[in-house]
Order: C-alpha cells, then structure tokens, then sequence
C-alpha cells in the first residue's frame, strides 16, 4: 500500500527520516480512528527502522493509498489514545 510522508515533518523533526515513519506506519502496534473530524484521521504507533516509537496520523486519499502529516517520538497522550497505556 503506498504511504506518502508529509515533507512537513522532517522539516519539524529533522531526526525522523521519511523511511522511519514509512516503517512506523507499516510496523503500527496499534491504531484507532479519530472519528469527529472529517476526513476520518487514524492515529498511531509503530515501531521504526531504528526500533524508535513512533506516534503519527494519517488519512486515507485513496483506496489503500495514505498520506501520513504528523509524526513524531510517541507522547504519553498518543500512547494513551492508542490504548498502549493506561490513564
């Protein structure tokens, strides 16, 4: 499935390589949608290349087709809305 990377955010994290969040997407723990916004977000956390948590959003633009605009190292709020860790 393709995975397009926002230039974006190796521009805001310089030490997260498009591959890594490739990766992360690819390797995700787990996901659960975001269903108050339009269009439908899916939030994650995977596991990079570098065996780094990554926390990121996507959409879908096409059918099996992603476009990934936010990641970063996986926050404690992520890990929570993931349901990775308890409140």
């Amino acid at each position: 499935m393709p995975v397009r990377v926002h230039p974006r955010i190796q521009q805001r994290h310089p030490e997260i390589e498009p591959a890594d969040v490739v990766a992360a997407f690819e390797g995700t723990l787990r996901k659960v949608s975001r269903t108050d916004t339009d269009p439908l977000q899916w939030v994650g956390v995977g596991m990079d290349g570098r065996g780094r948590l990554l926390e990121y959003v996507a959409i879908e633009v096409g059918i099996d087709d992603w476009l990934v605009f936010h990641a970063m190292a996986a926050s404690t709020k992520t890990m929570t809305e993931t349901g990775l860790r308890r409140k």
